[in-house]
């Protein structure tokens, strides 16, 4: 048994209570009225965690994915990212909810116009083709790849305007550009597109931090959620049903991911082995082209612990939260005190006898929404990030519980999230009280329903994804796609 799997029962309950950071039903795609207008930045998970590929001991591995629900046939220019837009990963090593560490992406978007002789002999005229490519693409074979998108990266010291800035350069070469790898267009145009893919997993000098790996490409959505029925009105024919009963909506699905893995040692602060994380992307304030060396951006989107936006906070709060800063979380403190989704899932179900707590102000909530858990990834500022001990030991893909903490994983969510956590069925649980049930917070009788295990019926565990980096699977192909 590994030694995550041994810690004591109590202490596996005390540290669940980080589980009701985000209680909610699905994640981070098209949360708020505002970002449905920039798909582009459209940040839909986050992961960290403690990089569980067999000797990688002491490396972590961060993802961010952008762009939601990919149809692996939405051609012809399918799903490049924004090259005016910044992409970036912080970390926070001092508990004081301000980034410390900034890895900042850019991407860049090359048209090479292949074009062909088209005419009667001797008067023909070069046309330029419509397709982003004109044949079959392979590993070390891309010259009919009409659309080339490359990226860089900075790793800033610092927040609130950088104190230092350095680029991530290729360990192998030196070279600070990247290429990412074109979309999974079909099996016709990219045969092989696994061993294509692997031409853009790279190894990288990270300034200051010795080498890790990298990889930015489409992968197949790795979240999974019965996602029509969760947002109609949660349609469930049986909320506390089989775990594994229900559609993933998702299943057809790709995604465009920025994975990143570091050495652990480069992301932690001498004081302490915890450290909070989250994803954003911003783009100029205007789009109007302007003549301005440095022009003024503005954030578009926020994601640190899942599904927060989607459904804690409120409507009308939507664009302020992914526009916000976590030192600045405690604005949105009535979303967590007083939640809506536990008096919304008893308003739909209270004919069978589900209720929502009763516990005023919800202090299961608050201390984990804010704070994280002590004995675990509590760090000093109240403020929502996804919160990853690095000194607690990985356990391996085929042991891993997909309850996380509440299975007795304690290497799993809230402790960073991995691609194979459950995080819906988990929230779900403590969102309707099993922290008051457990005699955490207040008296169990303040959650009537705490004890009954919520479920989507989406069934997502670590055999889902690979034991090794890049962790994400291939994405779906565009065609056959029947």
């Amino acid at each position: 048994m590994s030694r995550t799997r041994s810690v004591s029962r109590g202490i596996g309950v005390a540290l669940a209570a980080l589980l009701a950071a985000a209680p909610a039903l699905a994640s981070s795609h098209r949360e708020a009225p505002g970002i449905t207008k920039t798909p582009k930045v459209d940040a839909t998970d986050f992961y960290a965690f403690n990089s569980y590929e067999p000797g990688r001991e002491g490396y972590v591995t961060l993802v961010a994915n952008y762009l939601p629900l990919q149809d692996p046939y939405g051609g012809p220019n399918y799903f490049n990212l924004d090259p005016e837009a910044i992409y970036e990963i912080k970390v926070d090593n001092d508990g004081d909810a301000l980034e410390d560490l900034t890895f900042q992406f850019r991407f860049q978007t090359e048209s090479k116009n292949i074009s062909l002789p088209i005419g009667a002999p001797g008067s023909e005229k070069l046309v330029a083709v419509p397709l982003v490519n004109v044949g079959q693409i392979a590993a070390g074979s891309t010259d009919a790849l009409n659309v080339v998108e490359t990226y860089t990266v900075n790793l800033v010291h610092g927040s609130m305007g950088a104190v230092s800035r350095a680029k991530v350069s290729n360990a192998a070469t030196g070279e600070t550009t990247f290429v990412k790898p074109a979309d999974n267009i079909g099996n016709k145009s990219i045969p092989d597109y696994e061993a294509y893919a692997a031409t853009g997993l790279y190894d990288v000098a990270i300034p200051g931090c010795g080498n890790g790996r990298m990889f930015v490409g489409q992968r197949k959505d790795p979240f999974v959620v019965n996602l029509g029925e969760i947002f109609d009105l949660v349609n469930l024919a049986n909320p506390l049903g089989d775990p594994n009963g229900e559609t993933d909506d998702l299943a057809d699905k790709n995604v465009t991911s920025i994975i990143l893995e570091v050495p652990a040692s480069c992301l932690t602060e001498d004081g302490g082995p915890t450290i909070g994380a989250w994803t954003a992307a911003s783009l100029p304030r205007s789009r109007t082209p302007s003549k301005a060396r440095f022009p003024q951006f503005e954030q578009k989107s926020r994601l640190g612990s899942p599904l927060v936006n989607e459904v804690v906070i409120g409507l009308k709060d939507k664009d302020g939260f992914n526009g916000s800063q976590p030192k600045d979380d405690a604005q949105f403190a009535d979303y967590v005190t007083n939640p809506t989704l536990p008096a919304l899932v008893e308003i739909l179900f209270g004919s069978a006898g589900v209720k929502a707590p009763t516990l005023f102000p919800r202090a299961d909530l608050v201390a984990a929404f804010l704070t994280g858990v002590p004995g675990l990834n509590e760090t000093a500022t109240a403020a929502e990030m996804l919160r990853l001990n690095t000194s607690l030991p990985a356990v391996a893909r085929d042991l891993q519980s997909n309850l996380g903490v509440i299975g007795g994983d304690v290497a799993g969510f809230p402790n960073g999230r991995r691609p194979g956590d459950d995080v819906v069925d988990i929230e779900l649980r403590v969102a309707m009280g099993r922290l008051i049930t457990l005699g955490l917070f207040g008296d169990p009788s303040q959650a009537p329903s705490g004890g009954l295990d919520f479920t989507d019926g989406a069934w997502v565990d670590s055999t889902f994804f690979d034991d090794h980096f890049p962790y994400l699977r291939t994405p779906i192909p565009g065609s056959p796609n029947n």
